[in-house]
């Protein structure tokens, strides 16, 4: 009894440390329907143990049911990451997929292929399918899963009150277009012009 309200402790605080996350993330990135938000994460992480050792589908969960309000509060897209036995592949809403032009793929993401957070939201996700590639415009990374090869160039890092979820270390980020061009580039608009030969 005792290591069940635990448990459920830890779970309501975990919640909370990605609630605070999520809303500084938002304060930064600005998420909209228009956008895509990639999430990696390891539960093993979150509950302390080494990623891809102890996938837990309670944290999913709990974590899940979070990224869902943040998507009911902001109307941004999902896509979560599996781990690297489907080599980082994302499953998202079909209605993402589609909409976007993304290829699906054919495989069903479970604990120990994909792990217990992209398994969970393959099974909680409306219409879920899975895509190999995506270029999302934010992401979130909870025990360092590397989201990177899926972030729209520029990544720019944010930084959060909160550091980790449970035991797991965190990062954000939004991206930027590309700045290109050399000392004479201009990067907003302004009225005057300069003549170019």
């Amino acid at each position: 009894m005792a290591f069940e309200k635990s448990v459920s402790s830890d779970l309501e605080e975990w919640s909370s440390q990605l609630r605070t996350i999520l809303a500084d993330l938002q304060v930064e990135a600005q998420l909209e329907d228009k956008h895509l938000l990639v999430i990696g994460c390891s539960t093993s992480e979150v509950v302390g143990k080494r990623i891809g050792t102890e996938g837990a589908l309670n944290t999913a969960a709990i974590l899940f049911r979070e990224f869902e309000e943040f998507q009911q509060k902001t109307g941004v897209q999902l896509a979560f990451q599996c781990c690297e036995h489907l080599n980082r592949a994302l499953v998202v809403a079909r209605q993402t997929a589609e909409s976007r032009g993304y290829e699906e793929v054919s495989v069903i993401p479970v604990q120990t292929a994909g792990g217990a957070m992209a398994a969970y939201a393959f099974n909680h996700l409306k219409q879920a399918v899975v895509v190999e590639h995506i270029k999302a415009d934010a992401g979130i990374d909870i025990g360092d899963t590397f989201i990177g090869m899926h972030l729209k160039h520029v990544a720019v890092p944010l930084r959060s009150k909160i550091k980790q979820v449970g035991y797991a270390h965190v990062t954000t980020a939004k991206t930027r277009p590309k700045l290109i061009g050399g000392e004479r580039a201009m990067y907003d608009n302004k009225p005057e012009l300069k003549s170019c030969t």
